[in-house]
């Protein structure tokens, strides 16, 4: 695990990685197109009638003669990896979701290029909208973007001051402030940790994060736990969230002091995500229509103010509603892992985190 090819502080504009556009037959395995596509998708995309999901079903239903069933698997993605390593049935054509940590761990258990189909991105006219820097470096082409997010730090400025390093994190000014989550199942959690080893290098990630302890940090399961729960009932000054976070409590109207943005070292974790065509999608066709028109000018809008993610297309194909513009943050610079980078060493670098800092 000594390769050091990965992406270390790129500008915002900069190329992290060039998708794949190698085509291969779109047939499905399973019983026939019947204008039905099936999606699966995490929960807060579908789960109230303000999130994304129900917008994106009617909104395309009443354009295409086709309907959307979105799904929720129980265990994610990797409900789909076991089924396919298990040779059974997957009940879906979609996935709505996949982040390049995603990809390597479903090549490190089926095999290269497996589980997604690659796509054919000349069947999709507002492909080359989406801005380069968000390209997951994918060699196999099987996903492309639909939105971003970036990975920072929110803080009550009541209560600690901006941290503008990651090592001032490790000080007195900052002990027991500090909530993460776990890296082995929480994107922000993983992207932090990613962060880290970025900053700290791979030989030198864990004593970090061994200071990081010292000066109590406290790692819970996941974004929910540690956001919605013990960052909002103030038993922290500080968390690891999106940078989109005043979106979010403007629309509430909370106190503003506790959802400050901070980008130590004037750096966020881009974590943009994904939408695939699983492998035996019986509505491919219905597939190319539905990433189209997710990629269409307004669905990018709904998605960004909806998700409170930033859009994944440049700016001059989507319209934001202007207190988006005013409370969403982006970082000057971008900290970002390709697919090469993470191959072979994501799996390592998080376990060994997780055997040392988990079981607090």
């Amino acid at each position: 695990m000594d390769r050091r090819t990965f992406i270390g502080t790129v500008g915002a504009g900069t190329v992290t990685g060039v998708a794949g556009c190698l085509t291969r037959d779109g047939g499905g395995n399973g019983d026939g197109d019947d204008g039905t596509l099936r999606i699966a998708t995490y929960d807060s995309m579908v789960n109230t009638e303000n999130s994304a999901g129900p917008w994106l079903k009617e909104a395309f239903e009443a354009e295409h003669d086709a309907e959307i069933e979105w799904t929720v698997p129980d265990q994610g993605l990797t409900q789909y990896v076991r089924s396919a390593r298990e040779n059974a049935d997957i009940d879906a054509d979609a996935y709505v979701g996949v982040n390049v940590d995603d990809l390597v761990r479903i090549d490190d258990e089926l095999g290269d290029g497996e589980l997604l189909q690659e796509l054919e991105v000349d069947r999709l006219d507002n492909a080359d909208r989406i801005r380069d820097e968000l390209e997951m470096g994918d060699p196999h082409g099987r996903v492309l973007p639909y939105d971003t997010g970036y990975i920072c730090l929110v803080y009550d400025e009541t209560l600690v001051d901006e941290p503008e390093t990651l090592a001032d994190l490790t000080e007195p000014a900052y002990e027991d402030a500090l909530l993460a989550q776990n890296a082995q199942n929480s994107d922000p959690g993983r992207a932090f940790l990613l962060w880290t080893i970025d900053a700290h290098g791979e030989d030198g990630y864990l004593d970090y994060w061994g200071d990081l302890e010292d000066n109590g940090v406290r790692v819970l399961d996941g974004w929910t736990e540690s956001y919605s729960g013990a960052y909002m009932e103030g038993e922290r000054a500080m968390v690891v969230s999106y940078s989109t976070d005043q979106v979010y409590a403007n629309e509430y109207d909370y106190e503003m002091s506790r959802h400050q943005v901070a980008f130590p070292n004037g750096q966020g974790y881009a974590n943009p995500e994904g939408m695939g065509i699983l492998e035996g999608a019986t509505d491919v066709d219905v597939a190319y229509d539905f990433f189209d028109f997710v990629l269409s000018s307004e669905p990018q809008a709904e998605i960004a103010q909806r998700n409170v993610q930033f859009p994944a297309v440049a700016d001059d194909h989507v319209d934001l509603d202007s207190t988006f513009d005013e409370y969403a943050h982006e970082p000057s610079e971008t900290v970002a892992f390709d697919y090469d980078a993470l191959r072979g060493s994501l799996g390592g670098w998080v376990d060994d985190w997780a055997r040392e800092y988990v079981s607090q």
